[in-house]
């Protein structure tokens, strides 16, 4: 019986260095990570409860006098959030309006980023007189983000001008009278 017990104790002993010496492990190992980061283009407007803003003119009390626009309008916020292409490395925010009013030029001023953002911001463009076509008002965005809400990103300025206006197009003597005209401006975020 007890060759038997040597025996079985020397084959437990054989099939323990067995397995370690066939083991794979060593000094270094090394894993996978995959990781997913999704294309970005988002723009809003803010405050989104109060975009919507009134512009006039104010009649004149003289004769021989024209009319004269309301103040300036910088109550409004552009915020974006972007993640760039391969294929495409920076983005452009365009602006239009949907509706010309004749003798008017309705201009916007976008002011350089500002806030809780990061990242490649873009570049504001000198005051554009809003028209249908798309016009380029930040240029230059990379991956970044402006901040979300009033007080972050690019502010903007809105000014009405009657006649030809430095730069503008429309012509005093198209002017007529209105109680309300309603026109929609569009921010568009693209690629280059």
């Amino acid at each position: 019986m007890k060759k038997s017990n040597l025996s079985l104790a020397a084959c437990l002993i054989t099939a323990a260095f067995s397995g370690s010496l066939q083991a794979q492990d060593s000094n270094t190992d090394n894993h996978t990570i995959t990781i997913s980061i999704p294309e970005v283009a988002l723009v809003d407007i803010e405050p989104a409860a109060t975009k919507n803003i009134t512009l006039g003119f104010t009649a004149p009390t003289e004769a021989g006098n024209p009319i004269t626009p309301t103040t300036s309008n910088n109550t409004l916020w552009l915020n974006y959030s972007s993640i760039k292409s391969v294929a495409d490395p920076t983005r452009n925010v365009s602006v239009k309006v949907n509706a010309l009013i004749p003798g008017i030029d309705i201009n916007v001023t976008a002011a350089a980023a500002t806030g809780s953002g990061g990242g490649t911001l873009g570049t504001p463009a000198a005051q554009l007189t809003l028209s249908a076509a798309d016009q380029t008002i930040i240029s230059g965005i990379g991956s970044a983000y402006t901040g979300n809400g009033a007080n972050n990103g690019h502010n903007l300025t809105y000014a009405l001008a009657a006649g030809s206006g430095p730069g503008g197009v429309a012509a005093y003597a198209d002017l007529e009278a209105t109680a309300n005209t309603v026109a929609t401006v569009t921010y568009t975020i693209s690629d280059n």
